[in-house]
């Protein structure tokens, strides 16, 4: 727990220099243009979609039909709104994690490199299309858990529980992987995962559950759909932040414990060493069959 409560905190001044705020503008704005870009396109028709789609279920009926007689019959007209919006923010928050994977975390771990640790060798254990593969097959895996697990979310506990883990899995493998791919070997990144699962996972979990803070905007009540274009881009802002943190958290706590595997790994060599050569520089008639040491003999004078 040390050691990822040290890097926590070095992670929280990291996000405070200018290169890391400056390298978080990127994201936002590729991520903005984006939503505004695809709510222009295909708002309308989506929401319009979506309530047709409803209107075939008569659970969902009932209950619109229970909101008239309670008199909150207004909230029919932004029910649709509403899951659009819902549905919509697990594929915002997957390409917020994958935009500050690919713009941020190369330069943050550079970042980290050059001022914590400046004479760590590089092994470049991991390529960038290694990397990108990578990310790609845990997004895919991450996607397919949440598809998966969408019907639960209705049970009010889990809605609070499945996509923030899902979202941890998934801050862990990538940044994980990003953090060691530069300084670490391959066999040291897969040693280092294996040994620092458990830890990495609660990193990551405890990231996701950061990262799920800009839902709770869409379950602050129904009037805060029509503010949706100023909200969308505030909750996308705070993504990338979440995930730039994260980042920093990752390269911190990976390449500190990937010095200290090199100093342990130093230390076993050099005690391996004296005891090598000892054995190499033994006395000789220790082996069987080898003929004592005479010394020289000696002339003797007239």
């Amino acid at each position: 727990m040390k050691p990822m409560l040290h890097a926590f905190w070095r992670a929280a001044v990291y996000c405070m220099h200018p290169r890391v705020i400056a390298l978080s503008f990127l994201p936002l704005v590729l991520m903005v243009a984006l939503s505004f870009g695809l709510g222009y396109f295909f708002w309308e028709s989506t929401v319009a979609s979506v309530t047709a789609w409803l209107e075939t279920y008569g659970l969902v009926q009932g209950a619109l039909g229970w909101l008239d007689r309670v008199g909150m019959g207004a909230l029919r007209a932004v029910f649709a709104p509403l899951l659009v919006l819902v549905l919509a923010t697990p594929v915002i928050v997957v390409l917020s994690l994958l935009l500050v994977a690919l713009f941020m975390t190369p330069a943050m771990v550079e970042l980290v490199g050059q001022r914590r640790f400046p004479v760590m060798e590089r092994k470049h254990g991991g390529s960038l299309i290694v990397s990108v593969l990578w990310s790609l097959g845990s997004t895919l895996l991450a996607l397919v858990a949440l598809l998966v697990s969408m019907p639960l979310w209705l049970v009010p506990p889990l809605v609070l529980i499945l996509p923030p883990l899902i979202w941890g899995w998934l801050t862990y493998r990538v940044f994980a992987f990003d953090a060691l791919a530069v300084h670490a070997s391959a066999s040291e990144r897969k040693a280092l995962m294996r040994e620092h699962r458990g830890t990495l996972l609660l990193m990551g979990i405890l990231s996701g559950y950061l990262g799920a803070a800009p839902s709770l905007i869409w379950a602050s009540g129904a009037l805060l759909i029509a503010l949706a274009p100023l909200l969308i881009p505030v909750a996308i802002w705070i993504y990338t932040l979440v995930f730039a943190f994260a980042s920093l958290w990752f390269a911190h706590f990976a390449l500190a414990a990937l010095e200290r595997l090199r100093a342990s790994t130093a230390v076993e060599v050099l005690d391996a060493v004296p005891q090598a050569d000892s054995d190499r520089i033994g006395p000789p008639s220790d082996a069987p069959g080898t003929p004592p040491f005479l010394p020289p003999p000696t002339s003797s004078g007239s």
